[in-house]
């Protein structure tokens, strides 16, 4: 059982064992693939699955009586905490920071067929990933971090070098080299097209972040 204050009642087991199997992935990412009218539809092979593996894991990632939480500390500055919500009526993924000497951690976004609430900039992300914290419980290997935390990318000044950064790490967690670079693009394509333009949003890391739900997604 995992521990997060604000939580108690939820039932929230370590999701990090599931990182590894089969179908992982492809459940967590493959939603957040833009293939446009005209592109292939992209299925579990863009992330090394296959169908019965990835039918198999959601099984135990929707299970409503154990809800996997992911924890990606860091070691300078705070980390952010994935929970898969699987209330029968009310199904999301919900994204939380955590500040290094402070709780509860706070709730920034959930997906739900899209991300609502407020997201990060790349090298926010870029610095989560690459920072894991020797002193508390979670997903260490950089790759698998980037991976988890990608849906909270809300920044219309990606660098050049974000598509080779997210091959890698798609390959690295078990993607076909020759998938990876369009996977990684297909990913990219999503979540910048859902990066608005309100000059008033800013990143919550950045301290005028605003509150889930009222942020530029909905």
């Amino acid at each position: 059982m995992v521990l997060i204050k604000g939580r108690d009642n939820s039932p929230l087991v370590a999701g990090e064992p599931l990182l590894t199997r089969p179908g992982f992935w492809s459940n967590y990412l493959l939603a957040m693939c833009d293939w446009g009218t005209n592109a292939v539809r992209p299925t579990p092979a863009w992330f090394g699955d296959d169908a019965a593996d990835t039918d198999a894991l959601a099984e135990v990632l929707f299970d409503p009586e154990r809800w996997p939480v992911f924890r990606v500390p860091a070691g300078d500055g705070p980390g952010v905490v994935v929970i898969y919500r699987n209330l029968v009526d009310d199904f999301g993924i919900d994204y939380l920071l955590t500040h290094p000497g402070q709780s509860p951690a706070q709730q920034i976004a959930s997906w739900e067929g899209d991300l609502s609430g407020t997201g990060l900039t790349w090298r926010e992300l870029d610095r989560i990933a690459a920072a894991p914290s020797p002193r508390a419980e979670g997903v260490e290997d950089a790759a698998a971090r980037l991976l988890l935390i990608l849906p909270l990318l809300d920044d219309l000044d990606v660098p050049a070098t974000a598509r080779t950064r997210l091959s890698i790490a798609l390959v690295s967690t078990g993607t076909p080299q020759r998938a990876a670079t369009k996977t990684a693009q297909h990913l990219l394509t999503h979540l910048l097209r859902r990066s608005g333009h309100d000059p008033l949003w800013g990143s919550p890391l950045s301290g005028n972040g605003r509150a889930p739900g009222s942020g530029r997604h909905s």
